[in-house]
């Protein structure tokens, strides 16, 4: 934007208020503001996906970076800027780095480093480490996302899945525990797990793929996509949904989007 001669500095001298937000990978200063990179590069270089389990970990399935680390921070330091100028007349230079708010994801290994050891790979009880926080496969391939941390959940799943007694204290030995609830899981299918499960309320529930939630009565009737905009030939198309309070949505059909004009 310097180079364009549409800077902070240059905006400024014609609206001394305005609130300029710049959002860039690394930040606007350190030895890594001119680095190229993307979402896995920032969750990379900022310890939080070395906290995944085994040696080979998985491409997270979101994009923790751009959206919790570019668009949310910038809309509330935007915000705070907006007040801020409300009481002092004057606007400011918003410098929003991406990977500066993945330190605050890895809160909890951030915490147990600053009183012990920081986790390995793995180790982190809401990265692997901990029975009571895993994905468990059923027998049909599906997952079942056990988040059963407290004890009364914990001893709600375990009754549920008929865990014998000496596997419940986890903390004996969490491996043989977790060894234990898989080969207990794999032996019935998500669809004979889905209902025992609701009974017993205990945070397990069947990893769903998007299409089906999407159809989730309780998605849909918090009315998360009954806001569309028009797509190629006026066809209506759902929105994707935001972190926007229905106070704010009228669920009406929008104008598509201008095309870009390229030449």
């Amino acid at each position: 934007m310097d180079r364009l001669g549409l800077g902070f500095e240059a905006v400024r001298a014609i609206n001394p208020r305005i609130v300029y937000c710049s959002i860039s990978g690394y930040g606007q200063s350190g030895p890594r503001a001119e680095e190229a990179g993307h979402d896995l590069n920032y969750v990379g270089n900022t310890g939080l996906l070395a906290l995944n389990p085994g040696t080979s970990p998985t491409v997270p399935p979101a994009l923790v970076a751009d959206i919790g680390g570019g668009s949310f921070p910038a809309v509330l330091n935007i915000l705070l800027g907006l007040r801020q100028r409300d009481l002092t007349g004057a606007g400011c230079h918003l410098d929003i780095a991406m990977a500066d708010a993945m330190f605050t994801f890895a809160w909890h290994a951030f915490a147990a480093g600053q009183v012990g050891r920081y986790p390995g790979a793995g180790e982190a009880p809401l990265a692997g480490g901990s029975p009571r926080y895993q994905l468990y496969p059923t027998r049909d391939g599906r997952l079942v996302a056990c988040a059963a941390l407290e004890q009364k959940f914990w001893l709600a799943f375990c009754a549920a899945i008929g865990l014998a007694a000496p596997f419940i204290d986890d903390d004996r030995d969490p491996a043989a525990t977790r060894a234990a609830v898989a080969a207990l899981v794999a032996a019935r299918s998500a669809q004979d797990w889905r209902p025992v499960l609701a009974a017993a309320d205990c945070c397990a529930t069947i990893v769903v793929p998007l299409e089906e939630a999407l159809r989730d009565p309780h998605f849909v009737g918090r009315g998360l996509f009954a806001y569309e905009v028009a797509g190629d030939g006026g066809k209506a198309m759902t929105a994707l949904p935001v972190p926007i309070d229905r106070a704010f949505r009228d669920g009406r059909i929008r104008k598509a989007a201008p095309t870009l004009d390229t030449e």
